[in-house]
């Protein structure tokens, strides 16, 4: 007979860790054949661990062992060391990947709409299964494959799935996303701004210039300053049912008080040859670029209604607002969504983002001006870029910064990353996001440090 263990009330992880050892120990010394299955957490000391171990102790059932074992590598040891012959272990998102078939993948995609990857994959992170055997029940092959692989006195920062622009050189101004408002996390409808003030940054007030007008509430849409003076706001949606929201023109009156500026926001009049933008799109890239003296913007990518990942690119001529058709050579790059895109040289430099199989990308791609068109380059970093998501990107003196996001390589979270666009050397600062950027938001799961990062890092080139 082989004994199988399943803890779940006498969890080791709800035990002093001395007492969970000794359980681990008893049971290995008293079954000639065994295996033990453990289902539990890991890495507490990054922002999203915090939370969770917050969590736990607000139900009151702290994590004991957390701190004594805090990532799968210790985990396992902790086993081998106490009697097991065997120990195989991995994050559920390496389990997610490997080990559930593609059939019952796609089964669980379209039980309803989804569009929460963040918090799907920084959960699955966070949490680990384990399998330990002895005798005649131990694994062979192995059961498991494993892969080695302060922001001071300015508020309202904490969000994601919002969009940042600069109205003017002193002034950022952020629409939509999702944060803490009264101590209730929800969709943002207010506007915020950033004001360079006596050598710093505030906080100023917004207001609308029409009483009638307010923001809708849209995630995942982009916002674009165009040379005309005001910005032009494309996609978003409020819920994955609810995608389908019309283009919005948005500009800061002049003759305003800097400090509390007051924004004009209307809808966009119905622009010609919008077919392929007419559909709805969300966590997509607008980005401009020249071609032959004339300023387009580039929108790339996104999920669509269905779940959907998108593969298109459509060119809006900035002057006239009509979609036009660019040639564009190269080999085609896979559909992506949560990607970054920033403008370079003419062209638009694109990293990271989500596959439609959910793949996490570390690609670098380059659509380059060539001739009468583009064309699209794969760029090659060394090292290689960690794949990741929900970043975001600028390129400041020469180097691609690729700030926060989310990747699959805990227990570090994604700082920054600098790329050398001339020699293409990458520099990885990890964790950056744990001293420098909190993450935590009242009431809520901590979330990518894109936002937040982002416009500080936006803050340091402005105040260079």
């Amino acid at each position: 007979m082989v004994w199988a263990f399943l803890p779940w009330c006498t969890s080791p992880f709800f035990l002093v860790h001395s007492r969970s050892d000794a359980l681990i120990q008893w049971a290995a010394g008293h079954f000639l054949r065994a295996c033990f299955i453990l289902y539990e957490q890991i890495h507490p000391s990054d922002p999203f661990g915090r939370i969770m171990q917050s969590h736990f102790s607000r139900l009151q059932s702290p994590l004991r062992s957390l701190i004594s074992y805090p990532d799968c590598k210790a985990q396992q040891m902790r086993f081998l060391q106490r009697g097991w012959t065997e120990c195989h272990i991995v994050d559920m998102n390496e389990f997610y990947r490997s080990f559930v078939p593609g059939e019952e993948q796609k089964r669980i995609q379209a039980l309803e709409p989804f569009d929460e990857f963040e918090e799907w994959h920084l959960k699955c992170s966070h949490y680990f299964i384990l399998a330990a055997s002895k005798g005649a029940a131990s694994f062979a092959p192995p059961v498991f494959s494993r892969m080695e692989g302060k922001s001071g006195a300015v508020t309202g920062l904490k969000r994601y799935g919002h969009c940042s622009v600069l109205l003017t050189p002193d002034i950022i101004l952020t629409t939509g996303g999702f944060g803490d408002h009264g101590g209730r996390h929800c969709r943002l409808t207010e506007l915020h701004i950033l004001v360079k003030h006596q050598g710093g940054w505030r906080s100023g007030n917004v207001r609308l210039a029409e009483l009638e007008m307010a923001w809708d509430g849209r995630l995942f849409h982009t916002v674009n300053m165009l040379r005309s003076g005001w910005a032009v706001v494309l996609g978003g949606r409020k819920s994955p049912e609810s995608p389908a929201l019309p283009p919005l023109r948005l500009k800061g009156l002049a003759d305003a008080d800097p400090l509390n500026p007051v924004i004009e926001l209307t809808p966009l009049l119905p622009v010609e040859g919008l077919v392929g933008l007419s559909v709805p799109r969300w966590r997509h890239t607008a980005t401009v670029v020249t071609q032959e003296g004339q300023a387009y913007l580039f929108v790339y990518g996104g999920c669509t209604s269905g779940q959907s990942v998108l593969t298109d690119w459509h060119f809006l001529h900035l002057e006239g607002l009509h979609c036009q058709q660019i040639p564009v050579e190269g080999p085609v790059p896979a559909g992506r969504h949560s990607h970054s895109a920033c403008s370079w040289a003419g062209g638009v430099l694109i990293a990271g983002g989500l596959a439609a199989s959910e793949e996490l990308l570390g690609s670098l791609l380059f659509l380059k001006p060539a001739g009468r068109g583009f064309r699209w380059h794969s760029l090659e970093t060394c090292p290689p870029l960690t794949p990741r998501y929900s970043h975001t990107a600028h390129v400041h003196r020469g180097n691609l910064l690729l700030v926060g996001g989310v990747w699959l390589s805990p227990p570090l979270v994604p700082g920054v990353a600098v790329i050398d666009l001339e020699t293409r050397a990458l520099a990885e600062q990890l964790g950056f996001s744990s001293a420098l950027l909190p993450m935590e938001v009242k009431h809520s799961w901590p979330r990518s440090a894109a936002g937040e990062a982002a416009l500080l890092v936006l803050m340091l080139v402005l105040s260079s």
